[in-house]
């Protein structure tokens, strides 16, 4: 199972805590082109390939695509596979839309 929030339940949370595990998986290009401030870049093919080079079960992983619904699948495919993951449900989009 995994939980979601919304783009302003992130920027409160990310006031509070600059230090989660902010994680983009849109590919190289539109990381560089606008992202959330403090997120790191591993494209969605990496996460699911090789999910233990990056992420530790022990640790909880906020992700976020352009809309919420790649996240979304990554997310349920990484919950059932141990981790403690959290999708940004409205996406870089919805994060740009919140300011």
């Amino acid at each position: 199972m995994y939980k979601e929030i919304d783009s302003y339940a992130l920027r409160d949370l990310l006031k509070k805590d600059k230090n989660i595990h902010l994680i983009d998986i849109r590919d190289n290009y539109h990381y560089i082109s606008g992202c959330i401030p403090n997120a790191k870049n591993i494209p969605t093919n990496y996460l699911i390939t090789n999910p233990s080079d990056y992420l530790e079960k022990r640790e909880e992983y906020y992700f976020y695509c352009n809309s919420g619904s790649t996240s979304r699948r990554l997310c349920q495919f990484l919950a059932n596979k141990g981790y403690h993951v959290v999708n940004i449900e409205d996406g870089y989009t919805g994060y740009l839309d919140s300011m």
